[in-house]
């Protein structure tokens, strides 16, 4: 895009400058950007232009920033298959990334009315609503919210929920994850999910939905998660 006078505006002349450091690994995943100010001196601008550049570049995914930290170079892409059944620790184990969950909220609650018909739930019927936050390799990535049925899982707030929901699942309760029915879109980050990911509300988001199916066929929990627009990937093999 250029100005009336035909010139590229300077704020696009230093996003190419710094995607092509990016590209050519100059800087690499997770390094570290100069500060603001840094910036500023390195190309001779103000720090409005500047500031325009790295919104620019974080749009594309191609950098985030991390409160009172600064600008990083967004690490690669978690992959899924939403054809295969897994869950995010073995996923990001199986990427060589390091995964951790952390448990923000847990309790018993009149169902949402916006879940209540993929759990064949009736208006005042009882669920567990786990909030909790996923990293990879200590960055969060993923806001979560499971909503788990107490006649499935008796007593699900008494074990550790700060991991993998499909390990407690299998280990305390014998039940297996088998099937999913799954819907993703874009969508504007809500204000829960923003606040735990430390982005600001409304930025861009990848909204998934997941009703989880167990080994006798039947509905085992419903997840709503909100990640990182930057994040994940999603692809699928259709042989």
């Amino acid at each position: 895009m250029k100005s009336p006078s035909g010139e590229i505006p300077q704020y696009l002349l230093i996003k190419a400058q710094l995607h092509a450091r990016i590209q050519n690994g100059a800087l690499k995943s997770g390094d570290k950007l100069p500060s603001e100010r840094e910036l500023c001196a390195i190309f001779n601008t103000t720090r409005v232009t500047i500031r325009e550049s790295l919104a620019q570049l974080e749009a594309s995914g191609v950098i985030w920033r991390a409160d009172r930290r600064g600008w990083f170079v967004t690490p690669e892409r978690l992959l899924l298959d939403p054809t295969q059944n897994t869950n995010f620790h073995k996923m990001c184990i199986e990427q060589g990334r390091e995964p951790k969950t952390v448990l923000l909220d847990g309790r018993v609650t009149t169902v949402p009315l916006d879940v209540m018909t993929p759990l064949a739930l009736q208006p005042f019927d009882q669920i567990y609503l786990l909030s909790r936050l996923r990293h990879a390799d200590g960055r969060a990535i993923c806001y979560s919210e499971n909503h788990c049925l107490p006649a499935r899982v008796p007593e699900l707030l008494s074990h550790d929920l700060n991991g993998s929901l499909t390990e407690v699942y299998q280990q305390n309760y014998d039940l297996i994850y088998t099937s999913m029915h799954l819907t993703f879109y874009p969508t504007a980050m809500p204000p829960q999910a923003a606040e735990a990911l430390g982005v600001m509300e409304g930025r861009p988001a990848l909204l998934l939905r997941r009703l989880n199916y167990d080994q006798h066929g039947r509905i085992l929990d419903y997840d709503i998660e909100y990640w990182r627009h930057d994040s994940l990937r999603i692809e699928v093999n259709i042989a």
